[in-house]
């Protein structure tokens, strides 16, 4: 199986370097929000068929949102979401068509053997 983490600050169009797992690996839970300044962001985990370098054919998307307090180490990770209109609905355009370009520079022949269902998640 072959996945791969895309981590964006809310409203960028590109992503960050680190991964979920960079940022929010020893990151504690966060019990409410009261006093907390966090930066929001969005973890897009796509998953397909493929080694771990090279994917043959996409397959599935997970989005969540996460929320973290740098200073105080502490924050939220939401739970996945899997569902198309909760992505497409999380997914600005900007993010959908970093998505379409990577997938089409970085592994085109993926790109083109994935479901047009797949494919149809990162339209507009």
């Amino acid at each position: 199986m072959w996945k791969k983490n895309f981590l964006f600050r809310v409203g960028d169009s590109t992503p960050m370097a680190e991964s979920e797992n960079d940022v929010f690996h020893d990151i504690e839970p966060a019990l409410d929000s009261a006093g907390l300044t966090v930066d929001r962001f969005l973890s897009v985990w796509v998953q397909g068929e493929g080694e771990e370098d090279k994917p043959s054919m996409f397959t599935t998307v997970y989005v969540r949102t996460a929320a973290l307090d740098v200073a105080k180490r502490v924050g939220f990770l939401q739970p996945l979401q899997g569902r198309s209109h909760h992505i497409k609905q999380l997914l600005t355009s900007q993010q959908k068509q970093f998505f379409r370009q990577w997938f089409q520079t970085h592994a085109p022949e993926a790109w083109e053997a994935s479901d047009d269902q797949f494919r149809d998640l990162f339209e507009g």
